[in-house]
C-alpha cells in the first residue's frame, strides 16, 4: 500500500473510535465502529477475507461475552445483585466507611467470577438503588465499583474480556496464571482500595441510614447463587486445563437459563431481550479496525517498541511497557489496544514478564479515565441513565491519584515473582 492509503487507514479507525467514545448526538458506540470498519470494507482499503478473518477471529470473545452478559441478566432479573447490595447496606451498621469497604468486597467478588462488564452494568444501579435508600452520598460508592472494575480484571482468565483479546490462543493454564497474577492482583486491589478511600474521605465521614427493608431472595434467586457458583467452577475447570473459555461459558449460561425457566415455567425471551447485543458487532468491528492499522504500520511500530523495552533493564523495561500501554487505554480504549498488543506480542513470540506487565497496563491502566476500557463506559452510561452525572475531570483527577501507584506496584510484583 502507498503511504497515503495508510494515512487514510489511520483517519478512518481513529475517528471511529474517537466518536465511539464520545457518541456524537448520543449514537450508539457500535455504529461509529462498524461504520467505519464498512467503510474500510467498501473502499477496499482492507480486502474482504481478511475482515472476515479479523472478525472470526474474535469468536471465543463472543461466546465468552455472550455467556457472561446472559448470566448477569439473569442475575439482575431474580434480584441477586440488588440483594447484595441492600445486605452491604444493612451490614454496614450506619458506617459509610464500611459501607465503602462492603461494597469494595462485593465488587472484588462480581468482577473476579463474572467479569468487569457485570460490575458496570449490573451492580453499580443495585448499588445506586441501595446507597439511595441510604441517603449516603453516592459518588464514593460508584467510583468504588468503577475501579474494582479494573483493578481486579486480572486475578482471572475470566475476570475481563480483553485477557482473552491479550493471550489469545496462548491463555495460560489456570495453575500458571494464578502463580504469575494472583499477587500482583492483591498488590493492586489493596492499593487501589486504600488510595480511592483516601480520596473520598471527606464524603465518608459521616453516619448513613442502615434500618433498610430486607430483601428476600426468591427460591429462583437462590438457584441463581448456586448456578452462578457452578458456572464460576467450569470456568476455573477449563482455565485449569488451558482450554477455550467462551464456548463453556455460553453453554453453561445457556443450559442455567433453560433449568431456570423450566422451573418457572416462563418464557427466556425476556431475558434475551434486556442483553446489550450490540456489544457483539462492536467488538467485532474494533477486530477489523484493528487488523486495519496493524497492516498499516501499528503492528510494526508496536513490534519495534516491544523490542525496545526489551533492551532496557528488566525492571525499567516492563515499567516503561506497562505504564506506556495504560496510558495509551485512555487515548484509544483498552480493547482495540488489546487487540493489537495481543497481536503484536503473538507475532514477536513475546512471552513471560514483558507480556505480563503490558497484560497489566491493558487491565489497570484504564483506572485513569472513563474512556480507558469498556466495563468504564459501560458504567458511565449506567449512572446516566439513573440521572446522575460524573464529568470526565472529576473522575481524571481521582484517576491520576489511584492507577499510577496501583498500576507500578503490581508490576514491581510482576518483576518479584517472574
Amino acid at each position: 500500500m502507498m503511504p497515503l492509503t495508510h494515512s487514510f487507514i489511520w483517519l478512518v479507525s481513529i475517528v471511529g473510535i474517537i466518536l465511539m467514545l464520545i457518541r456524537p448526538k448520543k449514537i450508539p458506540e457500535v455504529w461509529w465502529v462498524c461504520g467505519a470498519a464498512v467503510i474500510l470494507i467498501v473502499c477496499r482499503l482492507i480486502p474482504y477475507k481478511i475482515a472476515g478473518h479479523a472478525v472470526a477471529e474474535g469468536t471465543d470473545v463472543y461466546l465468552f461475552l455472550t455467556g457472561m452478559m446472559l448470566l448477569a441478566e439473569l442475575a439482575k432479573s431474580h434480584g441477586v445483585f440488588d440483594w447484595l447490595a441492600v445486605k452491604a447496606t444493612q451490614k454496614a451498621n450506619g458506617s459509610a466507611r464500611r459501607l465503602f469497604s462492603l461494597i469494595y468486597g462485593v465488587g472484588i467478588l462480581v468482577t473476579v467470577f463474572l467479569s468487569n462488564d457485570a460490575t458496570a452494568v449490573v451492580l453499580t444501579p443495585a448499588v445506586l438503588a441501595a446507597v439511595r435508600k441510604s441517603k449516603a452520598e453516592p459518588l464514593p460508592y460508584l467510583f468504588s465499583c468503577a475501579f474494582i472494575a479494573n483493578a481486579a480484571s486480572f486475578v482471572l482468565p475470566i475476570s475481563n474480556p480483553a485477557n482473552l483479546v491479550v493471550f489469545r490462543q496462548d491463555l495460560p493454564p489456570l495453575g500458571h496464571w494464578l502463580r504469575v497474577f494472583l499477587f500482583a492482583s492483591i498488590v493492586s486491589i489493596f492499593v487501589t482500595y486504600v488510595t480511592l478511600r483516601w480520596c473520598c474521605r471527606h464524603e465518608i465521614r459521616d453516619r448513613i441510614e442502615s434500618d433498610i427493608p430486607d430483601g428476600e431472595l426468591s427460591a429462583s434467586g437462590k438457584f441463581t447463587i448456586i448456578g452462578l457458583g457452578l458456572v464460576a467452577a467450569v470456568l476455573l475447570v477449563a482455565s485449569a486445563f488451558g482450554r477455550d473459555l467462551g464456548l463453556p461459558t455460553c453453554v453453561v449460561s445457556v443450559l442455567m437459563t433453560a433449568v431456570i425457566c423450566a422451573k418457572e415455567k416462563s418464557s427466556p425471551l425476556p431475558l434475551f431481550r434486556e442483553i446489550s447485543w450490540s456489544v457483539l458487532p462492536l467488538v467485532a468491528g474494533l477486530f477489523v479496525l484493528v487488523e486495519a492499522i496493524n497492516q498499516a504500520g501499528a503492528l510494526h511500530l508496536s513490534q519495534e517498541l516491544l523490542h525496545a523495552a526489551q533492551t532496557l533493564r528488566p525492571a525499567i523495561g516492563l515499567l516503561a511497557a506497562s505504564f506506556s500501554v495504560g496510558v495509551g487505554t485512555n487515548l484509544i480504549n483498552n480493547l482495540p489496544l488489546g487487540l493489537i498488543a495481543g497481536t503484536s506480542l503473538h507475532q514477536s513470540h513475546i512471552v513471560g514478564a514483558l507480556r505480563n506487565a503490558i497484560l497489566i497496563g491493558i487491565d489497570l491502566g484504564p483506572n485513569l479515565s472513563v474512556t480507558g476500557s469498556l466495563a468504564t463506559i459501560l458504567w458511565l452510561i449506567a449512572i446516566r441513565k439513573e440521572g446522575l452525572h460524573v464529568s470526565a475531570w472529576k473522575f481524571f483527577r481521582t484517576g491520576m491519584l489511584v492507577m499510577p501507584v496501583a498500576l507500578i506496584l503490581a508490576v514491581l510484583s510482576i518483576t518479584a515473582t517472574s
